[in-house]
């Protein structure tokens, strides 16, 4: 069965935003062109990495002799997105395995989302996407602007969460915290 492709080459819009309350948020990569819209549902430490790693391939593609990509240092005001999620959501799959790239040849960020699939974990295999067929995917091309700016709004969405107690450094819940004891997990 051929696997169904979510393609985005020059997006309207693409924003990672959540559903629900802090300690109880999904976090969601959005992406729009036109009226065709697809949200795909992600962990939060996926969505930071992601942020990560778009920084880190801007920044290097920035630091060639000239910047011959013309790579912002930082979001360009007018790509500035804090608008909510366009709703309703409707999630495509949760993510599993993604993939970030370069394409030079467009000068995008090329990026790869997958479905999280249920692996027999006596077996030890995973989803590869080099060498698994998947049953649909999420394939986004982004300029170097837009790159940026999708970066900024994800690492402000993941920092939005529960504030951090200052004496342990756990989250702190809507109805109270209690600091673990010392040594006990």
């Amino acid at each position: 069965m051929p696997t169904i492709v979510h393609e985005f080459a020059w997006p309207d819009r693409l924003v990672v935003g959540t559903v629900g309350h802090p300690g109880a948020r999904t976090f969601y990569l959005q992406v729009r062109t036109g009226a065709q819209i697809a949200s795909v549902a992600l962990e939060k430490e996926q969505s930071a990495l992601l942020a990560e790693k778009i920084d880190e391939i801007l920044d290097e593609l920035m630091a060639g002799e000239g910047n011959p990509y013309s790579v912002p240092t930082i979001t360009p005001i007018e790509l500035v997105d804090n608008e909510p999620l366009d709703q309703p959501v409707e999630q495509e799959f949760r993510t599993g395995a993604m993939s970030l790239g370069w394409d030079p040849s467009t000068a995008q960020v090329v990026i790869e989302a997958y479905p999280l699939v249920e692996t027999d974990t006596d077996q030890g295999q995973g989803f590869d996407p080099d060498t698994d067929e998947p049953a649909e995917k999420l394939l986004v091309r982004i300029p170097v602007g837009t790159a940026r700016a999708f970066a900024k709004r994800t690492r402000e969405v993941v920092g939005a969460g529960r504030p951090l107690c200052p004496l342990c450094g756990n989250p702190i819940d809507g109805d109270g915290h209690i600091c673990p004891v010392p040594g006990e997990v």
